[in-house]
This record gives C-alpha cells, structure tokens and sequence, in this order.
C-alpha cells in the first residue's frame, strides 16, 4: 500500500508530459527501494541515497539544449539532411562511372561443353559420332574511339549534377537549421507565456483568498467569490493550455533533431530575449536581400548548375545520333579431350611394301620398298592444345544508327525539353525567392509596429489594473468589472509576448535570405 500511494502521483498527467525526466522516475523507485529493503532505520543510508539523488537532479538540470547545439546535432541526425546526402552521394557515384565510362572494356570468359552423338570436332571442324568434352577461354576489349563527344558530355552534365548536389544539401542543411531556430523560437515563446499565465494564476488566487476573507467577516457579497473561482478555473485552463503548446513545440523540435521522444529536452533560456541582436530594417532592404540572396542561396545556385548539366545533356544525346567509332581486340584458345597426336613412345613396324616383280635369268624377283615405322597415338596434352589453338584478333567497328524505333531522336527532343523546364523552375524559383522576402519584409515592418503598440497596450492595461486593484480594495468596484479589467491586462501581456517573438522571427527570417545563416 505504501508503494501505490508513494507512485501514484507521478502518474497524475503535468506540464512535463510526455517528457518526464528520468530523475523523476529514479526518486520513486529510490523510495521504493529504501521502504522495501526497510533503510528508513539507518540514517546513514538515507543520507547516502539522497546524496545520489541530488547529483542526478544536477546533472539533469544542467543537461540544457542551446540553439548551436540543435543545429549541430541536427545536422547530424536528422533525416531530411540524411536524404538529400544520399542523393549527393548517388550523384557522385553517377558522376565516377561515366568518367570510367572513357577507359577500355575488359571481359573474360570461360566455359566447358560435353557432347555426345554426332558433331563437329573444334579442333579438326570434321564431324564425329563420340562422345567428348570441350572448354574455350577468351579475353576481350573494347574502347570508343569517336562518338561525337557524346561521353564527355554526359561526364560534364554528371559534374555539373554532382555540384548541385552539394549546394542542395547545403540549402536542406539551412532550411533545417531556420527551422531549428524558428522552433527554438517558439518554444521559448510558449514559456514565456506560460510564466505569464502562472503569474495570472497567482494574482488571482491572492485575490480568491483575500476575498473570501473579507466574505466571511461580511464586507463583500459571496457572488465575489464565486466570480473569482470562476476567473480562477479559466485561469487555471489557460495555464493547462499554454503548457500543453510547450510540449507541442518540444515535440516538433524532437522531430526535427530525429531525437528519442522519451529524451528530456530543456531549452537553455537566454536571459534577457530583448537582446537578441537584429538587423535594423534599413539593412533588410527587401531588393538588396534578393539581390543578396541571387548569389548566397544554394537553390538559386543549384538551378544554375542544372541547367548547364542540361545543356551538356542535350548535348550528350545530340552526338548519340551519330556514328560511332570503335576498337575491339580478342585473344582466345581451346581444349578438347578427344584430339589426340603421334606417340613417340609407341613404335609400329617394320612395315615392308611389294613394289613390284623383276624377271631375272627367267626368275622373278619382288621389289620391296625400305623397312618403314609408323608410331602409336595419344592425347594431345592440355597445354599443347592451349598453345595450338591461340588466336588472338583486332578489329575496328563503325556503328551507325539508321533506324531505332526513333529512340534516340526522342532522347534528343526529351532532353532539350527537360533543359527549357529547368529553365521555368529556375524562375520560377527566383520569382519565390523574391516574393518570400518582400513578404518577410512586409511583415516584419507589421510586427514591429504591432510590438510597439503592444508594448504601449501593457503600459496602459497595467495602470488601468492597479487602479481598479485599489478601487476593488475599497470596494469601490465590483467583482465583475475587475476581472475585465484583470483579463485585459491579461491579454495585453500575452499580445506583447507574442508580438515581440514574431518581430524577432520576422527580423531573423530576412537575415537568412540575406546570409543563409541564423543566430540568436
């Protein structure tokens, strides 16, 4: 029973859900232990436990996230960054087997045949009914001499392509780290208002309890209380609510960092946010950030890139209609187990021919020729035959495309359509470009007049509030008068808060079209 009532209230959900810290998670189980093991007798060991306790809470409260660190581990963790390295990567590899593409082919071959009945002996071309088993070996090569610089072409396009790789992954690597910043941003946005909404509750609670003193000694009518509960349970909601958008923004910042969800995060707070450096607007000048940004932005200089890989493309399957000049060269040679050869081990003879009869004094006589020797047979040995049937053969190939289903003619015509449509997405994406900026621009000019108004807004809503705090004192006012006086301050805070983050968003934004850098 004393370990349910003991956890029970760290499952009771809180403003640091789903994010609960795992020295959280440790005390219960320490008390556990220590009410299990029965060490509430020795002191001594209680010390020791809390002792253990505390470093761990140092240690994860001095566990903080600054902006620099969220780039830097995003840069190495998160996926998008990681995709677009592969497609980097992918082209490079592209870009390394067309050169390759230059150096001469080599091929090697080898088999073994066994034949049975009647066919061609490979060694004599004669046909014969036996069975025998066969095996060739070849070596070949080939290299284009001419193609119209189609290859060249296409490693220039490949080059062009691999550039541009690396300057997408670089604008992917920005567009996450702004992204980072923005989210870092926003959390720090939702806790101030959180601290806002904390200070509210608090200030209506003092109200609350000083209210319901003055019900009891009969000053004040009990609606003025039952106002305050009320003001104090939308309090209440609204403090439930801006912690529940810490925890939102924390989750997208997980997200993005590609970081465990069940890993604490704890923002590291700058101590005053109103020094944040910003660039003033006449430095944001929205022409001269374009102007700026035509040559720092890396999706700008990306399409730049593949045009001109387009270009060599076009290029590429232009001289691909034209005929090709070729060099080959073979070497090659063969074995068969039924070529044999003269034994020189294996004499035959003497072997004597009649050539004829000669009459002498009316006797005849044979003629006979000299005593001749044939030798026996074997098998040709395998190296013999290897030596023997060596050819080796050079030859020049003029390869000339006449009819092909069209292909290559719809290779050209596709390729310069692919160039003119690159051409649209580069301005395309100049044209968003420009109208990103003059558009941060336009709502940065907004944002900091809207702070400047807010900031006026609290000034004036905090003298109102601490005139109708004196006049609800006095009992001057009633409950519900106050409250809206109350709320207003309220809602001017919050509008303060969130007008002063936007402008500092809306600044940050233009000086990273300018540089393709943010900082904080």
């Amino acid at each position: 029973m004393f370990y349910t009532k003991l956890v029970w209230p760290s499952a009771i959900p809180n403003k640091i859900l789903p994010f609960i810290k795992k020295w959280q998670r440790l005390s219960s189980q320490l008390l556990y232990f220590c009410y299990a093991m029965k060490l509430f007798r020795f002191p001594g060991a209680l010390l020791v436990m809390y002792l253990l306790f505390a470093n761990t809470v140092q240690v994860a409260a001095q566990d903080k996230w600054s902006l620099k660190r969220c780039v830097d581990y995003a840069m190495e963790n998160n996926i998008s960054i990681k995709q677009q390295d592969v497609q980097k990567r992918l082209a490079e590899l592209a870009l390394k087997q067309s050169q390759l593409s230059q150096i001469p082919s080599l091929g090697a071959g080898l088999n073994g045949n066994y034949n049975s009945g009647r066919s061609v002996n490979p060694t004599t071309y004669q046909f014969v009914t036996q069975s025998f088993f066969t095996s060739n070996a070849s070596l070949s090569s080939q290299v284009t001499l001419f193609n119209w610089f189609s290859k060249r072409n296409t490693i220039a396009a490949n080059a062009y392509q691999a550039q541009a790789g690396g300057f997408l992954l670089e604008k992917a690597r920005n567009d996450v780290a702004f992204n980072i910043a923005s989210t870092f941003l926003q959390i720090l946005q939702n806790n101030e208002q959180v601290h806002v909404n904390e200070t509210q509750l608090t200030l209506t609670k003092a109200q609350l309890s000083n209210t319901q003193k003055l019900v009891i000694a009969g000053s004040v009518p009990e609606s003025n209380q039952a106002d305050l509960e009320a003001q104090l349970a939308r309090d209440s909601a609204n403090l439930i609510t801006a912690q529940n958008n810490v925890i939102l923004s924390t989750l997208q910042m997980k997200a993005l960092l590609n970081l465990g969800f069940e890993v604490p995060f704890q923002p590291e707070i700058p101590a005053d946010i109103s020094n944040i450096p910003l660039a003033s607007l006449n430095e944001v000048d929205p022409e001269m950030v374009f102007s700026a940004a035509t040559t720092t932005n890396p999706l700008i200089r990306a399409d730049s890139l593949q045009i001109k890989a387009q270009e060599r493309n076009v290029a590429a399957n232009r001289g691909a209609m034209y005929p090709t000049l070729s060099l080959s060269a073979s070497i090659g040679t063969s074995y068969a187990n039924n070529v044999n050869e003269a034994d020189p081990g294996k004499i035959l003879g003497p072997f004597v021919d009649t050539l004829g009869l000669v009459n002498v004094n009316g006797t005849p006589y044979k003629v006979v020729s000299n005593p001749a020797y044939s030798f026996g047979t074997r098998k040709t040995p395998f190296n013999t035959q290897l030596s023997n049937n060596f050819q080796q053969g050079v030859g020049i190939t003029l390869n000339i495309p006449i009819f092909n289903g069209w292909q290559l003619r719809a290779n050209y015509k596709r390729s310069k359509l692919n160039l003119y449509n690159q051409q649209l997405t580069r301005d395309q994406d100049n044209q968003q470009l420009r109208q990103d900026i003059y558009t941060a621009h336009a709502n940065a000019v907004a944002a900091i007049q809207k702070f400047y108004a807010a900031s006026k807004g609290v000034d004036a809503s905090q003298k109102a509030f601490d005139f109708a705090t004196k006049r609800f004192n006095l009992g001057l006012m009633n409950t519900i008068d106050y409250i809206t006086t109350q709320n207003n301050l309220f809602q001017a805070q919050i509008n303060k808060v969130s007008a002063q983050y936007d402008y500092i968003f809306r600044m940050k934004l233009l000086e990273f079209y300018r540089d393709q850098k943010i900082t904080l």
